[in-house]
């Protein structure tokens, strides 16, 4: 790719993020976020939240498992136990149809698990049409993907299968460290490590631990799909605000721009480069000055039969005898 082009992707791809997470121009009106015990949706979760406040639109937060309510969050709606119908007029009740004010006020409706509502999967569609009833309403919801889900009707799709189909935005969240192991296990071509229940070890499951390398930072994994269908894929880096103030804004940057996920330079160049490709290997592929002088100064055998006894004779293969040969008279001369 052309520097140029490079740098187009680079910029287009940053402000799409960046337009999906202020909540512009109804960019995704139905936003899921999948997440599992190696790196929750916390860090992008509280983005969404910072960018909303900055921006003055109304967080509505609707818990299945958060206990307290979080303290940029302006309503706090208490989900489990409630039927659909029951929480969706709930919802409703704090988001208006009509747009009010100048410019019109934004609403930000934050589900923290969508995994206990899996069971009522068909009924997904209608209850998230009844509480986005506006242009203005944003819905993000996060589902846990580890999580064990009942198994659905005969010929009823997965609910994970169906909250993709109805998403317009897609993020996959994962581990910036772990990230980090998979690249170096794919540039020594070993087995890539596994982590949580994928390790298949038995007893208390161990969460994630400071790593100065990814420095907290989350990876995620962006699939939009646009009006026309055609669906944008991309990962990034989402690093933790700096001070952690609030409203300092997280770092956002590409996967590709981290240096130990930057493509290999292009092969060629001096001697030097080709030197250092070599310093990994145990044993050097190279010739010195005086192995190459001998190889250009050795004749082949083919050479002396063709300038010699070859001439309008079609060539001849010349051979000498040895001690140990055995000549059979009978044998047709070559």
């Amino acid at each position: 790719m052309a520097p140029s082009a490079q740098a187009h992707h680079r910029s287009h791809s940053l402000l799409l993020l960046q337009k999906l997470l202020n909540l512009r121009d109804t960019a995704s009106p139905l936003t899921l976020i999948l997440d599992n015990l190696e790196q929750s949706a916390g860090p992008l979760v509280r983005e969404f939240i910072n960018r909303a406040k900055i921006g003055r639109s109304k967080v509505i937060f609707i818990s299945f498992a958060t206990v307290k309510k979080p303290h940029d969050a302006d309503v706090f709606i208490k989900a489990r136990g409630k039927s659909l119908a029951a929480l969706a007029a709930e919802i409703a009740s704090h988001c208006p149809t009509t747009a009010t004010g100048t410019p019109p006020q934004k609403y930000l409706l934050l589900l923290d698990a969508l995994n206990p509502l899996a069971p009522h999967s068909p009924l997904l569609p209608a209850f998230f049409s009844s509480i986005i009833t506006s242009p203005l309403v944003s819905l993000v919801a996060t589902y846990h993907t580890d999580v064990p889900v009942p198994s659905p009707p005969p010929y009823a799709p997965h609910p994970l299968t169906l909250l993709t189909h109805l998403a317009t935005t897609v993020f996959r969240v994962s581990s910036l460290a772990h990230a980090v192991a998979i690249r170096r296990a794919h540039s020594r071509s070993v087995q890539e490590p596994e982590w949580g229940l994928r390790e298949g070890r038995e007893g208390v499951l161990v969460g994630l631990r400071g790593d100065t390398t990814s420095s907290g930072g989350v990876v995620v994994e962006m699939e939009m799909r646009r009006r026309s269908g055609r669906a944008v894929a991309e990962r990034f880096i989402l690093a933790p605000a700096a001070g952690g103030g609030k409203g300092s804004g997280a770092g956002l940057s590409l996967l590709s721009d981290h240096p130990l996920f930057a493509p290999p330079p292009p092969a060629g160049g001096d001697g030097d480069h080709e030197e250092d490709e070599l310093v990994d290997s145990t044993f050097s592929l190279g010739l010195t000055e005086k192995q190459r002088r001998d190889r250009e100064g050795v004749v082949l055998p083919y050479f002396d039969a063709q300038t010699e006894v070859g001439g309008g004779e079609g060539g001849r293969i010349l051979y000498e005898m040895g001690r140990e040969d055995d000549f059979d008279d009978e044998e047709d001369e070559i």
